[in-house]
């Protein structure tokens, strides 16, 4: 990580690390069931997306779901509903391989065209004293390929070390003041 910012907030600036606010936005380009996981409608979707393929039982295991052919065939026919503890886990397989399935559309469609624009917006500085403050602007770049490749992989790993990595590599294109970007309010782009 970039070093100018090592006592972050200590006049009161406001945001997060770069790296997180890049895996927030490709975790915000996943989607899914808009159905709770607390509801009939929810898990019925739920166990179907999730019985649909091996990668799909592998994820299952990988939540701690431990059931019988039968209990799971009974889930299936909704004749029986998973209690909560089996709900939180179906959840969170089902987000599981959600994201390993669109990573591979994720790679794509923010490679395309040479790379994804994106824009880069400062930490907010409101309630830093103006002799403090510095001067940053929203920027704009267009992020390569390669670096959302990278990215990508290391959001699907939940690896913040690789994360942050490839954070300073992108903001390295902003020149002299890119360690000005390693903390910001916020990313966006559309892809």
């Amino acid at each position: 990580m970039a070093g100018r910012w090592m006592n972050f907030s200590q006049y009161n600036a406001h945001g997060v690390r770069g790296a997180d606010a890049l895996g927030a936005g490709i975790e915000n380009m996943v989607t899914g069931i808009h159905s709770p996981a607390d509801t009939d409608r929810g898990i019925a979707a739920r166990l179907r997306y999730l019985t649909h393929s091996e990668a799909g039982y592998a994820s299952i295991e990988r939540a701690g779901i431990s059931v019988t052919p039968r209990t799971l065939y009974a889930w299936l026919a909704e004749e029986r509903m998973p209690n909560a503890a089996n709900r939180h886990r179906l959840d969170a397989a089902y987000w599981d391989l959600r994201r390993h399935n669109v990573a591979t559309d994720l790679k794509r469609r923010l490679a395309a065209r040479g790379g994804t624009r994106v824009e880069i917006d400062p930490v907010d500085q409101t309630a830093v004293d103006r002799r403090h403050r510095r001067d940053l602007t929203t920027r704009r770049l267009t992020v390569r390929p390669h670096h959302w490749e990278a990215a990508v992989d290391a959001w699907l790993a939940d690896d913040d070390e690789a994360l942050d990595a490839v954070w300073d590599e992108v903001i390295t294109d902003l020149g002299s003041e890119y360690d000005s970007y390693s903390y910001v309010s916020s990313i966006g782009w559309s892809a």
